[in-house]
């Protein structure tokens, strides 16, 4: 026990609270059949015809391919496929993440995985995409990102616009962030930039996809802007693989459709229609793309070969350079009550890590019996989920797992008082690969990151964790930490909890360096496998075939900003704007 006051051990001090990084997904309280209604363009696929036509075909409804196919649709036939069900529900915010980790129905919002690094992740599979299961920060990417990836500013610009306008708000900033943005500020992570979208060094308070009254808004939300008879939306479609054919004075092989299943298994052509500018468009974000692109054919031969899949391309960088900035946390326990906070606050180094945090408290709070027991289901850090907790995987039997639970259900209130802080880094610079598992497609691929491979990435880290300890001892959130706890004792509780699935070194958890890599936690933001440059051109074309873009996380080498949704929106949007003129240009 290292901080007085606490009523439970530290370890289980950490899961409870740190149930308030994910179980944040704030849904509309209407059902999915009401939203069809609203929304006459989306259906489910099995009521898609066996074989239909248009001018585009974009696969995945996520956090690009949504602005994307709204734009398109506004002067062209637009089909968007997406393998999930609409973000709508009757659920609490706390308790849809919940469920939705727990849930591994082919309709659940999330799909988890766990890299080959031994940490658990999760890769959204609903219409809206991460932007449905993520914090809701909002912050643009750097000018000096912009310029590096070749992009017009003009026409970036403008697109950030027209999606802030559409669902982006100035948070209402609690105690608990403004003593955070205060502390940041007494550490030395200055200016104070005050509330703005740019990523500039210092402290900020950023933007932020939920509303005055809590509802999330999501990418899904751009499909209201769609022209409805440019567009058609198809639920719970399992994209198989993108056709391809030859042409008569084509030196490469033409996208000319795709194969999709509905939930029946029921197999749905869609072939664009005659003309040289109709196209096939990936935006399967990070895992989705390469692997449709490997499934389909293109990718490095000897691995599609082993799976017994043609080679149409060889093409070896596909699935290569995917990489995670790695997050590492600590939770501080506090002697008063906080209330629920999601990102707002960031700390910009200049060392290259980026500093956050999350609080809450109503997790804590026994209202009734059953809103008690509920509070206490603890998201992704949940023994219900089967991914976090003390027990090896195999070792995690539903008897097992109930015991957890119900101990977590006797823990002291005290244990929900707190909050996280988290350090990003810059980057990463570590990167690694994905392959193919097998060759269905409603599989995760096999993922590996390499997480702090590069000493620059450790380095970058220790320089945020030092920030951190700075912040913790700051005069500025003395009121959210217990007055005789240590900084070592505050980071050795966090060290001591099982958050990934790696061997522990208890002895060395205190050196910065062995914190880092121990304590090593996703914060959802992996990208690249379909590198500009390296598999699509600086129009995001495909290399290597004809009449097939990607456009989405993937493309990137480097993540954007502190936080990457802002720049994916704005993607999907620039580049359905390009497309458009493309189209029209003689």
């Amino acid at each position: 026990m290292a901080v007085a006051g606490s009523a439970c051990s530290p370890a289980l001090v950490l899961v409870l609270a740190a149930a308030v990084v994910l179980g944040c997904l704030c849904l509309a309280a209407l059902s999915e059949d009401e939203q069809l209604e609203n929304l006459r363009f989306v259906r489910h696929a099995q009521d898609a015809p066996l074989v239909s036509h248009y001018n585009y075909i974009v696969i995945g409804g996520g956090t690009a391919g949504c602005p994307l196919a709204a734009t398109l649709s506004e002067h062209s036939r637009v089909l968007l496929l997406e393998r999930g069900g609409l973000p709508y529900g009757n659920m609490s915010s706390q308790q849809h993440f919940t469920d939705a980790l727990a849930d591994t129905s082919p309709s659940s919002p999330a799909q988890r995985f766990i890299s080959e690094d031994g940490v658990v992740n999760a890769r959204a599979r609903v219409l809206g995409g991460g932007s449905c299961l993520n914090a809701g920060f909002y912050t643009r990417a750097s000018n000096e990102y912009v310029r590096a990836a070749g992009w017009d500013a003009r026409l970036v610009n403008s697109s950030y616009r027209w999606v802030e306008r559409s669902l982006v708000f100035r948070p209402d900033v609690p105690p608990w962030q403004a003593a955070l943005r205060d502390a940041l500020l007494e550490a030395g992570v200055t200016p104070d930039n005050g509330f703005t979208f740019d990523h500039v060094t210092g402290t900020k308070i950023g933007g932020t996809i939920f509303d005055n009254s809590g509802q999330r808004h999501t990418a899904a939300d751009f499909l209201r802007h769609a022209r409805p008879r440019g567009l058609t939306v198809l639920l719970y479609a399992t994209v198989s693989r993108i056709l391809f054919r030859r042409q008569d004075g084509v030196p490469y092989p033409v996208a000319y459709g795709v194969l999709f299943a509905d939930p029946l298994g029921v197999q749905h052509r869609v072939y664009l229609r005659d003309g040289a500018k109709n196209e096939v468009i990936l935006s399967s974000g990070t895992l989705g793309s390469p692997q449709l692109l490997m499934l389909s054919g293109v990718g490095p031969q000897a691995h599609l070969e082993a799976h017994g899949i043609e080679v149409l391309v060889d093409q070896p960088m596909v699935g290569q350079g995917v990489a995670d900035n790695p997050m590492n946390s600590v939770f501080i326990p506090s002697p008063v009550p906080v209330g629920l906070s999601l990102v707002q606050v960031v700390g910009i180094t200049r060392s290259g890590s980026f500093i956050e945090g999350v609080s809450g408290s109503e997790f804590g709070v026994p209202v009734t019996d059953d809103v008690y027991r509920r509070a206490r289901n603890f998201g992704m850090f949940s023994p219900q989920t089967g991914q976090l907790g003390t027990l090896p995987p195999k070792q995690r039997t539903p008897e097992a797992l109930q015991r957890a639970a119900e101990a977590m259900l006797r823990l002291d209130r005290r244990a929900f008082r707190g909050g996280f802080i988290l350090e990003k880094i810059l980057g990463p610079v570590s990167a690694g690969h994905i392959e193919l598992r097998t060759a269905d497609p409603r599989a995760n691929p096999a993922v590996t990151f390499n997480y702090f491979q590069e000493a620059e990435d450790l380095e970058r880290c220790v320089h945020g964790i030092e920030t951190i300890e700075r912040v913790i001892q700051s005069r500025a959130f003395s009121n959210f930490t217990y007055a005789n706890a240590s900084v070592e004792s505050i980071f050795t509780d966090s060290a001591n909890f099982p958050v990934n699935l790696l061997p522990r070194h208890v002895n060395d958890s205190r050196s910065p360096e062995q914190y880092c890599r121990d304590t090593v936690m996703t914060i959802w933001h992996y990208h690249g496998g379909c590198h500009v440059g390296a598999v699509v051109d600086d129009d995001y074309r495909v290399f290597g075939v004809q009449g097939l873009r990607v456009i989405d996380s993937s493309t990137f080498k480097y993540s954007p900003g502190t936080n990457p949704q802002a720049t994916v929106m704005m993607l999907g949007r620039y580049m359905g704007v390009r497309i458009q003129a493309e189209r029209w240009r003689k």
